[in-house]
């Protein structure tokens, strides 16, 4: 293949690194490893360029391996690679969302994908009522940045939680207080998804007393078949953080699977060597086949044109519409399309004008922004978009 293919990794000897090397090499890719802490960024006036150890970098694609200690570096040498036209296998926004486990569950929990039930505490007076809504004791008390099972205690009386919040608040820790999933004590199912399917999956568990199942914690592997229903969670998990590469840590409750975390630099040698899998290989075959594809981002492309962008607007924040129909909110023949409305886990693109709106349905347009807002106004509230625009212009000149 005609691919220049680069590996971001620190560790070229490392398993994974070495295993998506192998796999690129026995399809006649150009494969090399580089170190993300041997990059130099460069920003001019009307220009970006980028150099590796003194020369220049010329890539059609890189796999990240961004270890946990610099994630603020490779993000920002990730963000500047795709403003180049790279492809990156997972972007840097979908790295620095997933390895903040409150942002990532607040993006799970907003898409209706099941997870655990957490709290942030930010005080010592807050442990109390944390604990309650999250069910009672035993709690899970962790950390948002940490990866490995590192920073995640299980604690079983008020005293002993409150002694290690305070602990972790004094060092500057952010801290969440999560369910204790009793039917899934020591155990959970790692997805590995590629694209938008799981490719390999297997089920882990902690030896001993130990609660926390992580493969480098000496917890044992096997593998597992998931249900349908398990690898929709996995896959719409994946997607919603913006990770085209990522593992899926699933919780099996009494009354389905939870999502625990998505990790975006998956280790390789537990799940293949538990699956039999070539999860390598297959990373290797998504990336080839998506290298010619940019991913746009549509609203940062048209903000390029003055006055426009991309909004969205949400229904159950305006209850009032529903059950209007789209051509009631933006008359017929507007500048203004509507080209996606997400509705039950799917987009419906172009949605016709006809279309009877719902309670949780997000609408998607983009276009002249005060064109839009006017139009929304004057749906809403009943201000008509000639008002809209006068009140605009008196708080401009106030």
């Amino acid at each position: 293949m005609d691919i220049r293919l680069a590996v971001l990794s620190r560790g070229p000897r490392l398993y994974s690194t070495r295993r998506l090397v192998e796999e690129a090499k026995k399809r006649g890719i150009d494969v090399f490893v580089a170190d993300p802490m041997k990059f130099s960024l460069y920003v001019a006036d009307g220009s970006i360029d980028i150099q590796y150890m003194g020369k220049p970098f010329i890539a059609d694609a890189v796999i990240p391996r961004i270890g946990h200690s610099i994630t603020k570096h490779g993000v920002a040498l990730l963000r500047h690679l795709e403003q180049l036209g790279i492809w990156t296998a997972n972007t840097g926004q979908g790295i620095i969302q997933s390895r903040d486990k409150l942002h990532a569950s607040q993006i799970l929990a907003r898409n209706k994908i099941p997870v655990p039930r957490t709290t942030y505490v930010r005080d010592i007076i807050d442990v109390e009522s944390a604990i309650d809504f999250v069910g009672g004791f035993p709690v899970v008390i962790k950390v948002t940045q940490g990866t490995q099972g590192q920073g995640v205690f299980l604690r079983h009386t008020l005293h002993e939680a409150c002694s290690l919040v305070q602990g972790l608040l004094l060092t500057g820790k952010s801290v969440l207080v999560q369910e204790y999933i009793a039917e899934s004590h020591g155990k959970d199912i790692r997805a590995l998804v590629v694209g938008d399917r799981v490719v390999a999956s297997m089920r882990r568990r902690a030896r001993g007393r130990e609660f926390r199942s992580n493969y480098h914690l000496n917890g044992t592997v096997e593998k597992v078949d998931l249900p349908p229903e398990y690898e929709e969670q996995a896959c719409r998990a994946a997607r919603v953080l913006g990770l085209h590469v990522a593992g899926v840590d699933l919780l099996e409750a009494e009354h389905g699977p939870l999502v625990l975390e998505v990790n975006s630099s998956p280790g390789l040698e537990g799940i293949e060597k538990a699956s039999g899998v070539n999860v390598a290989g297959e990373i290797v075959d998504f990336v080839a086949s998506q290298t010619a594809f940019s991913e746009v981002d549509l609203d940062q492309l048209l903000r390029t044109v003055p006055g426009s962008g991309v909004l969205s607007l949400q229904l159950r924040n305006h209850p009032n519409l529903v059950g209007q129909k789209i051509s009631q909110i933006f008359n017929k023949g507007s500048d203004i399309p509507v080209f996606a409305l997400s509705r039950e886990n799917k987009l419906i693109w172009n949605p016709t004008d006809d279309l009877l709106l719902r309670y949780d349905d997000v609408i998607v347009c983009y276009g002249d922004l005060n064109e839009l807002r006017a139009s929304i106004k004057n749906a809403i509230i009943g201000v008509s978009k000639t008002d809209f625009e006068l009140n605009e212009k008196e708080e401009s000149n106030a």
